[in-house]
């Protein structure tokens, strides 16, 4: 089961509406979900809550000790309440998504993403879970630490709020530990629109229109 969500992002009002703090969007739309609230505490360096459920506590977890630190502030509080690297999702931005596409990932690499390079470090292993939020590429490997500190276009936004909408439909998935129900749920698309059909060839031997 996952018994730690963590959202990603750089703390203060000026990083708020960055691409960099998806992952705060999300752990804000858990919140809601969860009917809890975040509060600062020091102890593990971010915003914290504990939601109370039938099967234990889930804690609920933004550090705020900016994107390059983040594990100082995940390793806190999964080392104090003993909870695993596989019982941790950590949501994040993802360059290599385009807005609006969502995957969840098991382990793997850090894909040079800062927040999660010091996760790794931190707790020692990769074996951790992510919900990768993608935020697109701006095409530039050079420019991307200027993209993920600018706020998107609206369209842009709006895209990413929807996958983040799609993602929470797996929280029940998570908590009981179901992750490849959860993956589907996750990974799930919508429905093509059935094209429409062709009209009907009149009868052989009707007259044809003048």
């Amino acid at each position: 089961m996952i018994r730690l969500f963590v959202g990603l992002g750089n703390p203060g009002p000026e990083y708020e509406d960055t691409r960099h703090n998806a992952g705060f969007w999300w752990i804000d739309a858990l919140a809601r979900r969860l009917n809890v609230n975040l509060v600062a505490d020091r102890s593990y360096h971010g915003f914290v809550a504990r939601a109370n459920l039938p099967g234990g506590p889930v804690w609920l977890l933004q550090p705020q000790t900016y994107m390059n630190v983040s594990g100082k502030s995940v390793a806190a509080l999964a080392k104090f309440f003993k909870i695993l690297p596989s019982e941790i999702l950590v949501a994040h931005d993802e360059l290599d998504l385009l807005p609006g596409q969502v995957k969840l990932k098991h382990s793997g690499g850090h894909a040079g993403h800062n927040g999660l390079r010091d996760i790794h470090a931190q707790l020692g292993s990769p074996d951790y879970w992510r919900l990768r939020l993608g935020i697109g590429h701006p095409g530039i490997k050079t420019e991307v630490a200027a993209y993920v500190l600018r706020k998107p276009p609206q369209a842009e936004r709006q895209a990413i709020e929807k996958c983040i909408d799609q993602a929470l439909g797996a929280t029940e998935a998570f908590i009981v530990g179901d992750m490849p129900k959860a993956t589907l749920l996750v990974h799930a698309q919508p429905p093509r629109p059935k094209p429409p059909r062709p009209p009907l060839a009149p009868p052989a031997g009707d007259p044809k229109p003048e």
